[in-house]
Protein backbone atom coordinates (compact mmCIF):
# COMPACT_ATOMS: atom_id res chain seq x y z
CA UNK A 1 0.00 0.00 0.00
CA UNK A 2 2.87 2.31 0.88
CA UNK A 3 4.65 1.52 -2.41
CA UNK A 4 1.45 2.23 -4.36
CA UNK A 5 1.03 5.56 -2.58
CA UNK A 6 4.63 6.50 -3.35
CA UNK A 7 4.10 5.72 -7.03
CA UNK A 8 0.96 7.84 -7.19
CA UNK A 9 2.71 10.69 -5.38
CA UNK A 10 5.39 10.51 -8.08
CA UNK A 11 2.93 10.40 -10.98
CA UNK A 12 0.29 12.72 -9.51
CA UNK A 13 1.90 15.95 -10.79
CA UNK A 14 2.38 14.31 -14.21
CA UNK A 15 -1.35 13.53 -14.45
CA UNK A 16 -2.13 17.14 -13.54
CA UNK A 17 0.30 18.37 -16.20
CA UNK A 18 -1.36 16.19 -18.86
CA UNK A 19 -4.80 17.43 -17.77
CA UNK A 20 -3.61 21.04 -17.98
CA UNK A 21 -2.36 20.51 -21.52
CA UNK A 22 -5.75 19.07 -22.46
CA UNK A 23 -7.34 22.29 -21.14
CA UNK A 24 -5.05 24.23 -23.47
CA UNK A 25 -6.12 22.24 -26.52
CA UNK A 26 -9.56 23.88 -26.60
CA UNK A 27 -8.35 27.47 -27.16
CA UNK A 28 -8.93 27.56 -30.96
CA UNK A 29 -12.40 26.01 -30.60
CA UNK A 30 -13.33 28.33 -27.74
CA UNK A 31 -12.07 31.35 -29.67
CA UNK A 32 -14.29 30.42 -32.65
CA UNK A 33 -17.37 29.86 -30.47
CA UNK A 34 -16.87 33.14 -28.58
CA UNK A 35 -17.32 35.10 -31.80
CA UNK A 36 -21.00 34.19 -32.18
CA UNK A 37 -22.20 32.64 -28.89
CA UNK A 38 -22.39 34.09 -25.39
CA UNK A 39 -19.77 32.74 -22.94
CA UNK A 40 -22.46 31.62 -20.48
CA UNK A 41 -24.22 29.57 -23.18
CA UNK A 42 -20.96 27.94 -24.31
CA UNK A 43 -20.16 26.90 -20.75
CA UNK A 44 -23.76 25.72 -20.22
CA UNK A 45 -23.61 23.34 -23.18
CA UNK A 46 -20.18 22.08 -22.07
CA UNK A 47 -21.55 21.17 -18.67
CA UNK A 48 -24.75 19.69 -20.12
CA UNK A 49 -22.73 17.22 -22.19
CA UNK A 50 -20.38 16.44 -19.30
CA UNK A 51 -23.26 16.03 -16.83
CA UNK A 52 -24.84 13.40 -19.06
CA UNK A 53 -21.52 11.55 -19.24
CA UNK A 54 -20.95 11.53 -15.45
CA UNK A 55 -24.47 10.35 -14.51
CA UNK A 56 -23.27 6.71 -14.23
CA UNK A 57 -20.57 7.84 -11.79
CA UNK A 58 -23.20 9.69 -9.76
CA UNK A 59 -25.25 6.49 -9.41
CA UNK A 60 -22.22 4.30 -8.69
CA UNK A 61 -21.02 6.67 -5.95
CA UNK A 62 -24.49 7.50 -4.61
CA UNK A 63 -23.75 6.02 -1.18
CA UNK A 64 -20.75 8.32 -0.75
CA UNK A 65 -22.72 11.32 -2.02
CA UNK A 66 -25.50 10.68 0.50
CA UNK A 67 -22.97 10.70 3.33
CA UNK A 68 -21.54 14.14 2.49
CA UNK A 69 -21.93 16.75 5.25
CA UNK A 70 -22.85 20.40 4.78
CA UNK A 71 -19.20 21.57 4.82
CA UNK A 72 -18.31 19.16 2.05
CA UNK A 73 -21.33 20.28 0.02
CA UNK A 74 -20.34 23.92 0.53
CA UNK A 75 -16.86 23.15 -0.76
CA UNK A 76 -18.24 21.28 -3.77
CA UNK A 77 -20.57 24.17 -4.58
CA UNK A 78 -17.62 26.55 -4.41
CA UNK A 79 -15.70 24.35 -6.83
CA UNK A 80 -18.66 23.80 -9.18
CA UNK A 81 -20.04 27.34 -9.28
CA UNK A 82 -16.77 29.24 -8.85
CA UNK A 83 -13.99 27.20 -10.45
CA UNK A 84 -16.11 25.42 -13.06
CA UNK A 85 -18.90 27.84 -14.04
CA UNK A 86 -17.81 31.42 -13.34
CA UNK A 87 -14.12 30.87 -14.09
CA UNK A 88 -14.84 29.33 -17.49
CA UNK A 89 -17.32 32.11 -18.31
CA UNK A 90 -14.76 34.80 -17.42
CA UNK A 91 -12.01 33.05 -19.37
CA UNK A 92 -14.20 32.67 -22.46
CA UNK A 93 -15.38 36.29 -22.12
CA UNK A 94 -11.78 37.53 -22.06
CA UNK A 95 -11.29 36.16 -25.59
CA UNK A 96 -13.73 38.81 -26.84
CA UNK A 97 -11.53 41.66 -25.56
CA UNK A 98 -7.86 40.69 -25.63
CA UNK A 99 -5.42 38.56 -27.56
CA UNK A 100 -6.19 34.99 -26.38
CA UNK A 101 -2.50 34.47 -25.67
CA UNK A 102 -2.62 37.31 -23.12
CA UNK A 103 -5.60 35.71 -21.35
CA UNK A 104 -3.78 32.39 -21.30
CA UNK A 105 -0.42 33.70 -20.09
CA UNK A 106 -2.15 35.51 -17.22
CA UNK A 107 -3.20 32.10 -15.95
CA UNK A 108 0.43 31.71 -14.82
CA UNK A 109 -0.66 33.70 -11.77
CA UNK A 110 -2.63 30.66 -10.60
CA UNK A 111 0.32 29.18 -8.68
CA UNK A 112 0.77 32.45 -6.77
CA UNK A 113 -2.93 32.51 -5.90
CA UNK A 114 -3.12 28.81 -5.04
CA UNK A 115 -0.01 28.86 -2.85
CA UNK A 116 -1.30 31.92 -0.98
CA UNK A 117 -4.62 30.17 -0.33
CA UNK A 118 -2.86 26.94 0.60
CA UNK A 119 -0.90 28.84 3.24
CA UNK A 120 -4.10 30.33 4.63
CA UNK A 121 -6.49 27.39 4.51
CA UNK A 122 -4.37 24.23 4.29
CA UNK A 123 -1.63 25.30 6.67
CA UNK A 124 1.19 25.12 4.12
CA UNK A 125 3.92 27.44 5.41
CA UNK A 126 6.08 29.86 3.42
CA UNK A 127 8.94 32.14 4.44
CA UNK A 128 9.82 35.76 3.77
CA UNK A 129 11.29 34.98 0.35
CA UNK A 130 7.82 33.99 -0.85
CA UNK A 131 6.71 37.62 -1.00
CA UNK A 132 9.77 38.73 -3.02
CA UNK A 133 8.93 36.18 -5.69
CA UNK A 134 5.27 37.16 -5.45
CA UNK A 135 6.10 40.80 -6.30
CA UNK A 136 8.14 39.65 -9.29
CA UNK A 137 5.17 37.58 -10.49
CA UNK A 138 2.89 40.59 -10.20
CA UNK A 139 5.37 42.69 -12.21
CA UNK A 140 5.47 40.06 -14.92
CA UNK A 141 1.68 39.93 -15.04
CA UNK A 142 1.53 43.73 -15.34
CA UNK A 143 3.87 43.71 -18.34
CA UNK A 144 1.89 40.93 -20.01
CA UNK A 145 -1.33 42.89 -19.45
CA UNK A 146 0.03 46.29 -20.52
CA UNK A 147 3.06 45.86 -22.82
CA UNK A 148 3.25 49.64 -23.25
CA UNK A 149 3.74 49.89 -19.46
CA UNK A 150 0.86 52.37 -19.29
CA UNK A 151 -2.57 51.08 -18.18
CA UNK A 152 -5.34 51.68 -20.72
CA UNK A 153 -8.05 52.27 -18.17
CA UNK A 154 -10.56 54.25 -20.16
CA UNK A 155 -11.54 54.92 -23.74
CA UNK A 156 -13.81 57.90 -23.60
CA UNK A 157 -16.35 57.11 -20.87
CA UNK A 158 -16.20 53.32 -21.04
CA UNK A 159 -13.72 50.75 -19.80
CA UNK A 160 -10.99 49.96 -22.29
CA UNK A 161 -11.59 46.53 -23.86
CA UNK A 162 -7.98 45.69 -22.98
CA UNK A 163 -8.64 46.27 -19.29
CA UNK A 164 -11.93 44.35 -19.33
CA UNK A 165 -10.23 41.35 -20.93
CA UNK A 166 -7.36 41.43 -18.45
CA UNK A 167 -9.76 41.62 -15.48
CA UNK A 168 -11.77 38.68 -16.84
CA UNK A 169 -8.61 36.59 -17.28
CA UNK A 170 -7.36 37.49 -13.80
CA UNK A 171 -10.76 36.64 -12.31
CA UNK A 172 -10.61 33.22 -13.96
CA UNK A 173 -7.09 32.68 -12.61
CA UNK A 174 -8.21 33.56 -9.08
CA UNK A 175 -11.21 31.22 -9.19
CA UNK A 176 -9.21 28.35 -10.68
CA UNK A 177 -6.48 28.87 -8.09
CA UNK A 178 -9.06 28.75 -5.33
CA UNK A 179 -10.56 25.65 -6.92
CA UNK A 180 -7.20 23.87 -6.69
CA UNK A 181 -7.00 24.49 -2.94
CA UNK A 182 -10.64 23.59 -2.31
CA UNK A 183 -10.25 20.46 -4.40
CA UNK A 184 -7.12 19.32 -2.58
CA UNK A 185 -8.83 19.88 0.75
CA UNK A 186 -11.95 17.85 -0.01
CA UNK A 187 -10.03 15.01 -1.70
CA UNK A 188 -8.76 14.07 1.74
CA UNK A 189 -12.22 12.65 2.52
CA UNK A 190 -14.05 12.27 -0.83
CA UNK A 191 -13.07 10.15 -3.87
CA UNK A 192 -11.79 11.92 -6.97
CA UNK A 193 -14.59 10.43 -9.11
CA UNK A 194 -17.25 11.92 -6.85
CA UNK A 195 -15.54 15.32 -6.73
CA UNK A 196 -15.14 15.50 -10.52
CA UNK A 197 -18.71 14.35 -11.17
CA UNK A 198 -20.33 16.72 -8.68
CA UNK A 199 -18.22 19.62 -9.89
CA UNK A 200 -19.67 19.22 -13.38
CA UNK A 201 -23.24 18.54 -12.22
CA UNK A 202 -23.49 21.42 -9.71
CA UNK A 203 -22.04 23.80 -12.29
CA UNK A 204 -24.61 22.70 -14.87
CA UNK A 205 -27.53 23.23 -12.47
CA UNK A 206 -26.24 26.70 -11.61
CA UNK A 207 -25.75 27.61 -15.29
CA UNK A 208 -29.31 26.57 -16.11
CA UNK A 209 -30.50 29.20 -13.64
CA UNK A 210 -27.88 31.75 -14.72
CA UNK A 211 -28.80 31.64 -18.42
CA UNK A 212 -32.06 33.33 -19.37
CA UNK A 213 -34.53 31.33 -21.51
CA UNK A 214 -34.20 33.97 -24.24
CA UNK A 215 -30.42 33.66 -24.30
CA UNK A 216 -30.67 29.88 -24.56
CA UNK A 217 -33.31 30.04 -27.31
CA UNK A 218 -31.43 32.66 -29.35
CA UNK A 219 -28.14 30.78 -29.03
CA UNK A 220 -29.68 27.46 -30.07
CA UNK A 221 -31.15 29.07 -33.20
CA UNK A 222 -27.75 30.45 -34.21
CA UNK A 223 -25.90 27.14 -33.72
CA UNK A 224 -24.18 25.68 -36.76
CA UNK A 225 -23.00 22.10 -37.25
CA UNK A 226 -19.44 23.34 -36.79
CA UNK A 227 -20.40 24.97 -33.48
CA UNK A 228 -21.93 21.71 -32.24
CA UNK A 229 -18.81 19.74 -33.20
CA UNK A 230 -16.56 22.22 -31.40
CA UNK A 231 -18.78 22.16 -28.30
CA UNK A 232 -18.55 18.36 -28.16
CA UNK A 233 -14.76 18.49 -28.56
CA UNK A 234 -14.17 20.97 -25.74
CA UNK A 235 -16.66 19.15 -23.51
CA UNK A 236 -14.91 15.80 -23.85
CA UNK A 237 -11.25 16.76 -24.11
CA UNK A 238 -10.94 19.79 -21.82
CA UNK A 239 -13.92 18.79 -19.67
CA UNK A 240 -14.65 15.18 -18.77
CA UNK A 241 -11.32 13.52 -19.63
CA UNK A 242 -9.08 16.27 -18.27
CA UNK A 243 -11.04 16.70 -15.02
CA UNK A 244 -10.91 13.02 -14.12
CA UNK A 245 -7.15 12.95 -14.80
CA UNK A 246 -6.74 16.17 -12.84
CA UNK A 247 -8.57 15.07 -9.70
CA UNK A 248 -6.92 11.65 -9.76
CA UNK A 249 -3.54 13.38 -9.76
CA UNK A 250 -4.59 16.05 -7.25
CA UNK A 251 -5.66 13.40 -4.73
CA UNK A 252 -1.96 12.45 -4.43
CA UNK A 253 -0.36 15.90 -4.85
CA UNK A 254 0.07 18.95 -2.62
CA UNK A 255 -1.94 22.00 -3.73
CA UNK A 256 1.19 24.11 -4.18
CA UNK A 257 2.91 21.52 -6.38
CA UNK A 258 -0.33 20.94 -8.30
CA UNK A 259 -0.56 24.65 -9.10
CA UNK A 260 2.90 24.50 -10.68
CA UNK A 261 1.98 21.41 -12.70
CA UNK A 262 -1.01 23.33 -14.04
CA UNK A 263 1.42 25.56 -15.95
CA UNK A 264 1.18 22.96 -18.68
CA UNK A 265 -2.02 24.83 -19.58
CA UNK A 266 -0.78 28.32 -20.47
CA UNK A 267 2.43 27.06 -22.08
CA UNK A 268 0.76 24.73 -24.56
CA UNK A 269 -2.14 27.13 -25.11
CA UNK A 270 0.15 29.91 -26.33
CA UNK A 271 1.77 27.46 -28.76
CA UNK A 272 -1.64 26.25 -29.96
CA UNK A 273 -2.83 29.83 -30.47
CA UNK A 274 0.28 30.76 -32.43
CA UNK A 275 -0.14 27.74 -34.69
CA UNK A 276 -3.89 27.90 -35.30
CA UNK A 277 -5.34 31.33 -34.56
CA UNK A 278 -2.42 33.39 -35.81
CA UNK A 279 -2.12 35.67 -32.76
CA UNK A 280 1.25 36.33 -31.19
CA UNK A 281 2.66 37.97 -28.08
CA UNK A 282 4.46 41.30 -28.35
CA UNK A 283 8.17 41.31 -27.33
CA UNK A 284 7.39 43.07 -24.04
CA UNK A 285 4.71 40.50 -23.29
CA UNK A 286 7.22 37.71 -23.85
CA UNK A 287 9.54 39.47 -21.39
CA UNK A 288 6.69 39.65 -18.88
CA UNK A 289 6.00 35.95 -19.40
CA UNK A 290 9.64 35.14 -18.66
CA UNK A 291 9.45 37.17 -15.44
CA UNK A 292 6.37 35.19 -14.47
CA UNK A 293 8.14 31.91 -15.15
CA UNK A 294 11.17 32.92 -13.08
CA UNK A 295 8.90 34.01 -10.22
CA UNK A 296 6.91 30.77 -10.36
CA UNK A 297 10.16 28.77 -10.38
CA UNK A 298 11.34 30.72 -7.34
CA UNK A 299 8.05 30.19 -5.52
CA UNK A 300 8.26 26.47 -6.21
CA UNK A 301 11.76 26.22 -4.73
CA UNK A 302 10.77 28.24 -1.66
CA UNK A 303 7.65 26.17 -1.10
CA UNK A 304 9.42 22.83 -1.47
CA UNK A 305 12.37 23.86 0.73
CA UNK A 306 10.11 24.98 3.56
CA UNK A 307 7.94 21.86 3.20
CA UNK A 308 11.03 19.73 3.84
CA UNK A 309 11.93 21.65 6.99
CA UNK A 310 8.40 21.93 8.41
Amino acid sequence: MQISEQKMTKWGPFLIFIAAMLWASDAPFRFHLAQTLSPSFIVLVEHLINSLIVLPFIFLNWQEIRSLNWKQWLTLLGIGIGASAFATILFTESFSYVNPSVAIVLQKLQPLIAISLAVTFLGERTGKRFWSWALLALLGAYIVSFPGLKPELYSGEIWSPNTIGVLCALGAAALWGAGTVLGRGILATVSFKTVASLRLLTAFIFLMVWNTPKNIADSIQSLTSKDILFLVIISLVSGFISLFLYYHGLSHTKASIASIAELGFPFLAVIVNSATIGVFLAPMQIAGMLLLLVAVWGLTRVNRAEALTS
